[in-house]
């Protein structure tokens, strides 16, 4: 099955699930052991933030350097493993990869997972990959999965209640590629559209999304609400969508219309951040999206997802010229990044705010994978020595060893936790940590029970699959 024909499958498989989730009820909360409640943890975290390295980020050129060999050509590519030089940080026993200096000196504040595992799901489609990181099932589900900000919505909700609880930065969801997918798992699926993202793919652009449009009267305005919904309400979608799906909807209108008139609208505004702070985060939208989640937060927002935005081939989905381009990344991350955990720091908020940067799967030279996979191999231009210097990079998907960084939120200051192989392949050997027992330890550090389950079309759903989701103590304490 080639990529366009997998593709189609994801979609009409997508396409079933989310047709289930309009027709369904409203889900219900389960308790436990014949109607004990579920213990929840004490939470260590207020909010969440995560940064998203849409696209694979490589983490032999980033958290995980491995041998370094400079650019030669004819240099064999078996024997290049890093195409950086490995960097010092402020923690004595963790390196990094040059580029990322201003990283290296907050690395005390979190801690670092080396040994991320993503399953091998047959073919490499970034969107299912990502789906599943992002909600912890593996498509296809026969109800639309809840992304793990949706989780944190429903079940926590809003810190501030002006505020929306779920709010997504820097991914386009229209005019880009494998935009259907995207939008499959930038939901909150079967909880209802109150508790959905709002989508603001352009930092620069947020504060236009809470005022009116300009030069439209207030009555007007709210006028215009009333009949949009009239429209909901009266609209022929009523005989396909349960009563509760547009009764969530109603909701979430709602919610955006109070924001219009709160003073908390200003967080929206990053023009109103001092020049000094904001040329600090101004590498590009990734880097103006960090800030917007920082102003978020300051104005108790609870989930936010700052995107470096998934477009085939593009950003960190190195398939060609990956040195080159993982140097205008590092360029775009590093100081907004490193800025983001200082600021939240000297504003107090950091001990409550888990930061949380992430991708889909790591990349490799030459295995597309791991060990054992029939995965196809997606690399632009195969080439066993480097001809130019576009070949010089990881072009490869690789899913046996991932790097996780996490700053605050009651995480150790300064820890290494698991590793990969120091020879190719780079897979996890110690502490391997799936994405199902990451979502536990982040569900856990927001005090929700990784077993916390809801009942929809009489099946029970939990927010770590099976409720089986272990949480890694061991990064948590002082």
């Amino acid at each position: 099955m080639d990529r366009a024909q997998q593709r189609r499958q994801f979609l009409q498989q997508l396409a079933t699930a989310s047709t289930a989730t309009m027709m369904a009820g409203a889900p219900r909360m389960l308790t436990a052991n014949e109607g004990a409640p579920i213990e929840h943890p004490g939470a260590t975290a207020d909010s969440c933030i995560l940064l998203w390295m849409a696209g694979g980020m490589a983490a032999p050129d980033t958290f995980d350097p491995k041998k370094y060999v400079p650019f030669e050509v004819g240099t064999p590519v078996a024997k290049v493993e890093s195409t950086f030089p490995a960097i010092d940080t402020n923690v004595d026993n963790i390196k990094i990869s040059e580029g990322m200096e201003n990283i290296a000196q907050v690395m005390d504040r979190g801690t670092l997972i080396r040994s991320h595992v993503l399953p091998d799901l047959g073919s490499i489609l970034h969107s299912r990959h990502q789906y599943h990181w992002h909600t912890g099932y593996v498509p296809p589900q026969t109800v639309a999965c809840p992304h793990i900000g949706a989780w944190m919505a429903r079940v926590l909700g809003p810190l501030n209640p002006v505020m929306p609880a779920f709010i997504n930065i820097g991914q386009r969801l229209e005019g880009v590629g494998e935009q259907e997918e995207l939008k499959a798992f930038t939901t909150a699926g079967f909880f209802g559209s109150e508790f959905g993202p709002m989508n603001l793919p352009y930092p620069e652009q947020a504060a236009q999304s809470v005022r009116p449009p300009e030069g439209m009267k207030p009555e007007r305005f709210a006028n215009r609400n009333k009949l949009f919904r009239k429209l909901i309400d009266q609209s022929p979608m009523r005989e396909y969508a349960g009563d509760f799906q547009r009764e969530s909807q109603l909701r979430s209108m709602e919610n955006a219309y109070r924001l219009l008139s709160a003073k908390e609208r200003e967080a929206f505004d990053i023009s109103l951040e001092p020049k000094e702070s904001y040329e600090k985060y101004d590498t590009g939208r990734f880097g103006r999206g960090c800030l917007l989640a920082r102003r978020l937060v300051e104005n108790g927002a609870r989930f936010v997802e700052v995107t470096t935005e998934y477009v085939p081939f593009l950003n960190w989905d190195t398939h060609a010229n990956g040195n080159t381009t993982l140097k205008r990344m590092k360029e775009e991350v590093d100081l907004p990044v490193a800025q983001l955990i200082r600021d939240l720091e000297a504003r107090g908020l950091l001990d409550r705010t888990l930061v949380i940067l992430a991708s889909e799967f790591s990349r490799d030279m030459i295995m597309e994978g791991k060990p054992g996979s029939n995965a196809r191999d997606q690399a632009t231009e195969a080439v066993e020595v480097f001809k130019e210097m576009k070949h010089y990079g990881q072009h490869r998907h690789f899913t046996g060893g991932s790097c996780v960084m996490m700053w605050g939120g009651g995480v150790r200051k300064g820890m290494l936790y698991g590793e990969t192989a120091h020879e190719r392949p780079f897979v996890a050997t110690k502490n391997p940590v799936s994405v199902t027992d990451l979502h536990a330890t982040i569900f856990t550090a927001m005090g929700i029970s990784p077993k916390t389950v809801f009942e929809i079309e009489r099946r029970p759903f939990y927010a770590t699959e099976d409720g089986k989701g272990k949480a890694v103590t061991e990064i948590f304490g002082a």
